[in-house]
């Protein structure tokens, strides 16, 4: 009994780092930005960090995809991006409306009920991802 919990766990033990590996191997870091300026957000939804509350991890240590230092968003790319957080939160009740660009450059969304009453506006900042509440 005990020759087969120690091969599991070595198995176990050998799988994991060969699986770490690869992950890590996945995409190579960004190149560090030649202006000084600090890195970019490394949240998946960076909007999280703004008025939703925290994630248990943060999505952007999994080595997989790093974010571009441009994230050149559209309107359709946001509309898609709220819609996933709602999902991600378990709200499958309020809609995403209201999605256009405003005058500063940013696009502005809005959270409603199914009945249309708007819960809360946001920006976002199509370069850097970037959500702040605006009413």
């Amino acid at each position: 009994m005990r020759k087969t919990i120690l091969a599991a766990l070595v198995a176990f033990v050998v799988g994991g780092a060969t699986t770490g590996a690869l992950i890590a191997a996945a995409q190579p870091a960004p190149p560090p930005d030649p202006a000084g300026e600090p890195p970019p957000h490394r949240s998946m939804m960076g909007w999280m960090h703004h008025g939703f509350g925290h994630p248990p991890h943060e999505p952007a240590t999994f080595g997989l995809i790093y974010p571009a230092a441009d994230r050149a968003l559209s309107p359709a790319d946001v509309q898609k991006i709220a819609e996933g957080f709602l999902l991600w939160r378990g709200n499958h009740t309020w809609k995403v409306t209201d999605v256009a660009p405003a005058a500063d450059g940013a696009i502005g969304f809005s959270l409603s009920t199914p009945e249309g009453s708007v819960v809360a506006k946001f920006t976002v900042d199509p370069h850097t991802g970037r959500v702040h509440r605006v009413g």
